[in-house]
């Protein structure tokens, strides 16, 4: 009878564990749920430091290395350049660590197929308007989350180079204790009990030096578990516009079986709490290495499935990222569907095109099938301008949006030299590093993709006289058919020299009560009125400085002649 009273007792606890986490786990996601009800369409608040932007871009260098980028890619000169950390950050919605790894993989890797942008639209359309089967998906993902240090690919990497260690002194293990026993019962007690005890030690100490090992390696195996549970609940949903995808998760799921069965006693957190059970299964462990044979089972299906996690990756990656595009479009003030014609002949059209990043910003409109000599004074907005339209090109043959009311343009390979440093670790002057920057950019003008390309202040590493020279030289290599270089410049004298190979644009200041007001509008034709002296009157430079300033600038503009 007071058996009874146990069993049913311990069958009542049993099942109120199961309701509590089965009510934790239902709560945990209704909170999930309302939070992603709330942060939909809006900008996200998540701030990145250096090492977190590092390890999400490493999807991205994973498949460079492999070789899997064929198109041009969007290189880190011209990634620093137009500041896309914070443009990823802004369009930044992922839950889970391959949906912002892909989204970045995407950002960096614009593409000139159509098929593959109207594809892209599609799943970006559909989630904008379903959201039961969004969230759905979202909740999923976020079962998955983020990892920490290392991305997925540097996981997978340190798998497939991990040396498979043999499981002879594993298995020896296993027979510890029966033979334990036996020389006990065979030697004489003293000696057969001391030689237990030593066995137990060598096995014991063997367990820790290889669980030691291999503990690194299990963050791995956990994320890999947690794509394939998420991969089981996607299997289950019945989401028809998605469906190719999530056939494809659960191919690829299947062909981790093995890897699954059993992988309860390695991935159990040892000890963790502290309960009489975890405590027995640790002592299980240490004298059987069950666990130790168990993680070397399920490293040879990871390298025997390496190709079908990137196809997990892959998958949950582009949905995640998909819905991440879709909201980020939503949060936009405005936005257009970014329409692309393929042409040899490089040309843009852009209506009421504006920066993402600037908070009330001007908007602008151009149309060009010429390359754009930008003039004006400082801080008049042309090298906001130029990063304006150079983030709309990525943006649009990437995530299929522009920031605008209408994007009409050649797909294009993209460029810029703008944002440059002296590398001072290489010895190299600003200089240096510019024209090296320069270089690269003509050594891609020949290439049958239409490149548009971006510079601000050509060479203004150097002199006057060189600078103007050979500046108007690089800009007029530039004039080809499949090129439009958008160049902003202080040298007045290049709208000149090549006014018959770029068109003419600028900004433009108006003076007011010692204060210089700007309007941000384009403007065609160069710019004719400059402010540099001006600037030095309005924070109040000695009068007779500012006086001998436009005296010599008025005297070299009549005569050509330098006079102090």
């Amino acid at each position: 009878m007071e058996m009874w009273i146990v069993i049913v007792f311990a069958t009542l606890i049993f099942l109120f564990l199961i309701f509590q986490f089965s009510y934790d786990n239902k709560m945990r996601r209704r909170r999930w749920k309302e939070r992603f009800q709330n942060e939909w369409g809006t900008v996200p608040e998540r701030e990145y430091d250096y090492a977190e932007l590092e390890k999400i871009s490493r999807y991205f260098e994973y498949q460079l290395k492999k070789g899997k980028i064929t198109e041009p890619y969007i290189d880190d000169i011209t990634w620093n350049d137009l500041d896309m950390d914070r443009i990823f950050a802004y369009a930044n919605h992922a839950k889970s660590s391959p949906g912002e790894e892909y989204l970045y993989y995407l950002l960096r890797t614009p593409v000139s197929d159509q098929t593959v942008l109207d594809e892209r639209e599609r799943l970006i359309r559909f989630f904008q308007t379903h959201e039961k089967e969004r969230l759905e998906l979202e909740l999923c993902f976020a079962e998955i989350g983020r990892t920490r240090k290392f991305a997925i690919s540097d996981y997978v990497d340190l798998l497939v180079t991990l040396k498979k260690e043999k499981n002879g002194i594993h298995y020896l293990a296993l027979g510890t204790i029966p033979l334990g026993l036996l020389l006990m019962t065979v030697l004489p007690q003293g000696v057969g009990f001391l030689l237990m005890i030593g066995l137990f030690v060598f096995d014991i100490s063997q367990y820790y030096k290889r669980k030691g090992e291999i503990d690194p390696y299990l963050t791995t195996f956990s994320h890999i578990m947690k794509m394939l549970n998420a991969s089981k609940e996607l299997a289950e949903l019945q989401i028809a516009e998605v469906q190719e995808y999530i056939d494809r998760i659960e191919h690829a799921r299947n062909q981790f079986r093995k890897f699954e069965r059993g992988s309860t006693i390695l991935m159990a957190r040892n000890g963790a709490t502290g309960s009489l059970e975890d405590a027995v299964l640790d002592f299980v462990r240490m004298f059987t290495h069950i666990d130790l044979l168990k993680f070397n089972s399920m490293l040879e299906e990871v390298k025997k499935n390496v190709s079908e996690i990137d196809v997990l990756v892959d998958n949950i990656g582009v949905l995640d990222a998909m819905i991440s595009a879709a909201s980020f479009r939503e949060s936009l003030p405005l936005y257009g569907i970014p329409e692309f014609v393929k042409t040899e002949k490089a040309f843009v059209e852009l209506q009421d095109v504006y920066h993402l990043l600037i908070t009330e910003p001007v908007a602008n409109s151009i149309v060009e099938k010429r390359s754009v000599l930008l003039t004006g004074s400082n801080a008049s907005g042309k090298s906001t301008f130029l990063k304006t339209v150079a983030i709309n090109a990525i943006i649009s043959q990437s995530l299929n949006t522009c920031i605008a009311t209408s994007y009409k343009a050649s797909f294009f390979q993209i460029y810029s030299s703008m944002a440059l440093k002296d590398n001072l670790q290489g010895s190299e002057s600003y200089f240096i590093v510019e024209i090296k920057s320069l270089k690269r950019i003509l050594s891609h003008a020949e290439d049958s993709l239409p490149m548009l390309c971006f510079v601000d202040e050509v060479l203004r590493g150097t002199n006057t006289l060189e600078r103007i020279s050979a500046s108007s030289q690089i800009l007029k290599s530039l004039v080809r058919e499949n090129v439009l270089c958008f160049a902003a410049t202080h040298d007045l004298e290049l709208t000149q020299i090549l006014e018959n190979d770029y068109s003419n644009y600028h900004f433009q200041e108006e003076i007011q009560e010692n204060d210089i007001l700007f309007n941000y509008q384009l403007y065609k034709g160069r710019a004719v009125s400059r402010n540099a002296i001006q600037l030095l009157k309005i924070i109040g430079y000695d009068e007779e400085i500012i006086e001998h300033a436009e005296y010599t600038a008025a005297h070299f503009l009549e005569t050509g002649e330098w006079s102090l």
